[in-house]
C-alpha cells in the first residue's frame, strides 16, 4: 500500500492521455481542468489502451514522474459522473488500481462524518 497523508488529494484524469507527453506537457493537462500543479497533490493519467499509468506532482522545488507500464492486462477505471474531467480517489484506491483491481466493484459503507455546526 501506497503511505500517502491525508492531507494530499489524488486527482484521475478521465481522458485518455498519450503517454510520450512529459512533466510539462502533464502539467498544463493539470491547470486546462482548473487545478493547481504545484500543490503537492497527485495526478494520475491512463493511456487509451489503459495498459500504461503515469503519476505527476510537485515536490522540493520540483516536478516527480512515476510511471508504470504492465506487460498484460489494463487498469480498470472507477465510475465516473458524466461530462467529470477527473475523478478524486482516495490512497487505497490507487494501491487498488496500479494493482490492477477493478474499483468500480468495489463497494464501501458511508462513513460516519461529525455533523457541521
Amino acid at each position: 500500500m501506497i503511505s500517502i497523508p491525508s492531507s494530499v488529494r489524488i486527482y484521475l484524469s478521465t481522458e485518455p492521455t498519450d503517454m510520450r507527453k512529459g512533466v510539462y506537457t502533464l502539467s498544463s493537462l493539470v491547470k486546462k481542468v482548473g487545478l493547481d500543479v504545484y500543490s503537492g497533490h497527485l495526478f494520475v493519467f491512463l493511456s487509451r489502451k489503459r495498459d500504461k499509468a503515469k503519476i505527476l506532482f510537485w515536490d522540493n522545488g520540483g516536478f516527480v514522474l512515476y510511471y508504470k507500464s504492465l506487460e498484460k492486462g489494463t487498469f480498470k477505471r472507477p465510475l465516473q459522473k458524466e461530462n467529470e474531467k477527473t475523478v478524486l480517489l482516495e490512497s487505497d484506491q490507487l494501491s487498488m488500481l496500479l494493482a490492477g483491481v477493478d474499483i468500480s466493484r468495489i463497494h464501501r459503507p458511508n462513513r460516519w462524518r461529525p455533523k457541521k455546526t
